[in-house]
């Protein structure tokens, strides 16, 4: 085989949260006086972990969120997760077809809390896939875009960077797994691949049933 091991970046990639995360954080964001469109908050926040983007939420609102605001973010998110999340389209083909040719050398490596990553595996009945495979950018010195998450997962499955593919959607994962030196898969459903290969991608696809054959 090409790799020794596959790790996955969870929203956007095996989840489909971005918008329903998206949505609660615009909310929040408009109660302390920053109004977004739908388009601007996704394009500001996307991949990034909220705890590295305060200071930027202060600069436009004058208030600088604590940890009662965080938590509070987090209920709101994991209620309207709890609800309404739905798997990436062909995410549970693909990831059966992998697990049979890698086994236990696949991963998740998210810039995501722990606690959401395992509500998210769990609501959408991946969570067999990864057992106690699950790495938080969070529980790391730095989180994405930074390579410390891919690092820590590339170190439990005992692989080299070399030989690990990494599968993300966000120009930060890309550049966290990148900069970790893995070979990077972009999932692009809507083709705009351009951005992802300046952040370090080696293949940008659009369907998750590529990705088996992809990873050849």
């Amino acid at each position: 085989m090409k790799f020794d091991a596959v790790i996955f970046d969870c929203d956007g990639v095996l989840v489909d949260s971005e918008a329903i995360t998206s949505g609660v954080l615009r909310d929040m964001l408009d109660e302390l006086g920053w109004r977004m469109s739908p388009r601007e908050c996704h394009d500001v926040f996307l991949g990034k972990a909220l705890q590295d983007e305060l200071t930027m939420i202060h600069s436009r609102t004058g208030i600088l969120p604590g940890d009662e605001w965080i938590e509070q973010f987090r209920q709101r998110r994991n209620s309207a997760l709890a609800i309404d999340l739905q798997p990436i389209p062909g995410v549970h083909d693909a990831l059966a077809q992998i697990s049979a040719r890698w086994r236990s050398n696949i991963a998740c490596a998210s810039g995501a809390d722990r606690g959401k990553i395992l509500l998210q595996l769990e609501k959408v009945r991946l969570i067999d896939y990864f057992a106690d495979r699950t790495f938080s950018g969070y529980e790391m010195a730095r989180n994405k875009p930074f390579p410390d998450v891919y690092q820590a997962a590339m170190a439990a499955l005992g692989v080299d960077a070399r030989r690990c593919a990494v599968v993300e959607d966000s120009v930060t994962g890309i550049t966290a797994g990148a900069a970790a030196g893995a070979t990077v898969y972009a999932y692009a459903p809507q083709g705009d691949a351009d951005p992802l290969y300046r952040a370090g991608a080696s293949y940008v696809f659009t369907d998750m049933a590529q990705l088996p054959a992809l990873l050849g």
